[in-house]
């Protein structure tokens, strides 16, 4: 089954933030790894469920899983739920953040 992958308008925005502020240190290497990134969110269209369950799951409804992209100190969490046909990316935070809260997860 091929899912379609929705970005929610929150998610962008955390996606956004965390690239202007790596652009202002290094444009180019930003850029590249905003492509990156946004390519990776693509491949949640296949098979979503091989990534785990995000600690934030016990906090709301449906089941929030977690994709993790970069290494270290440097990674960054997309934290999104398979709903229907249907993989909607919530809420995107630095790995090394403490954990999203309910407001950070709902839905549009």
């Amino acid at each position: 089954m091929t899912y379609q992958v929705v970005v929610t308008a929150a998610a962008k925005h955390n996606l956004r933030s965390a690239y202007l502020w790596a652009a202002d240190r290094a444009p180019h290497t930003a850029a590249l790894w905003l492509q990156r990134f946004e390519a990776e969110l693509q491949t949640l269209a296949r098979f979503p469920e091989r990534f785990p369950l995000a600690p934030e799951d016990a906090l709301v409804e449906p089941e929030i899983r977690q994709m993790v992209f970069g290494r270290r100190q440097g990674a960054y969490r997309a934290l999104f739920t398979i709903i229907g046909d249907h993989v909607q990316v919530l809420h995107i935070r630095r790995a090394v953040r403490d954990w999203a809260g309910p407001d950070d997860l709902k839905a549009e």
